[in-house]
């Protein structure tokens, strides 16, 4: 497994976020978590880039390495891992040209950079079109793209998304998931956290469901789609 995630606890003073949760990630997987809100799928993600700090007793494990040893700047820069916030958090006042270089700001691999550029730009023709535009006065489908380029810019190996599909109208939003199918065919490993659990479950191979902070249930995403648990609570039917 390249991600492993287990007996994972968090907490913001009194109130538990996460209460031991337990899950795992392939390479070249897709893999989404789904829940209500405030059910602990966001801290989860901030926990493995190292935004949160998980409580004593919780271990995580990436490519055989102790997660928990890493900053969240070397998450990033020896590990490879890249993290898409909720909200995108661009630099509206730099252009989208310089919003992906900025990404590369720990990489060396200059000739490598270049054409991880060219391929961002051949997945997300848009940005091309906009790349001397300041990403500020992009609209909401171009900047989830920017996000997730720059993402890709940053680190390689395995990226993880919060809400990729928030704001966006359902053709953008299909633009947005079917760039992510051909960034994890080129290689990355992708764990996505998403508020639209259908849209999350077919694109996913496999899924996970929290409940208040626990692994409530889990297994292949075309399953999950057809449990009827699942269909009542998250899928409307």
């Amino acid at each position: 497994m390249l991600l492993t995630v287990e007996d994972l606890h968090v907490s913001y003073g009194n109130i538990k976020a996460l209460q031991g949760m337990s899950f795992q990630v392939d390479e070249g997987e897709i893999v989404c978590i789904i829940g209500a809100n405030g059910a602990g799928k966001s801290t989860t993600l901030r926990a493995i880039s190292r935004l949160v700090d998980p409580e004593p007793g919780s271990r995580l494990t990436f490519a055989g390495e102790d997660l928990l040893k890493y900053p969240a700047d070397k998450v990033v820069s020896r590990l490879g891992i890249s993290h898409v916030p909720e909200g995108r958090r661009l630099f509206g006042n730099l252009t989208v040209l310089e919003n992906l270089q900025l990404a590369t700001f720990a990489r060396k691999d200059k000739e490598q950079i270049a054409r991880d550029l060219e391929q961002v730009l051949s997945i997300f023709p848009r940005l091309d079109e906009r790349k001397h535009q300041k990403s500020g006065t992009l609209s909401g489908g171009e900047q989830q793209m920017l996000a997730v380029g720059r993402a890709f810019m940053s680190a390689r190996r395995f990226m993880i998304l919060d809400e990729p599909s928030m704001g966006l109208a359902p053709l953008l939003m299909k633009a947005v998931f079917d760039a992510l199918k051909e960034i994890n065919r080129e290689g990355t490993t992708v764990l996505l956290v998403e508020q639209n659990a259908r849209m999350a479950l077919q694109f996913s191979q496999r899924g996970y469901v929290i409940e208040n902070g626990t692994l409530a249930m889990d297994g292949p995403s075309a399953e999950l789609l057809h449990n009827p648990e699942v269909q009542k609570t998250y899928l409307g039917g």
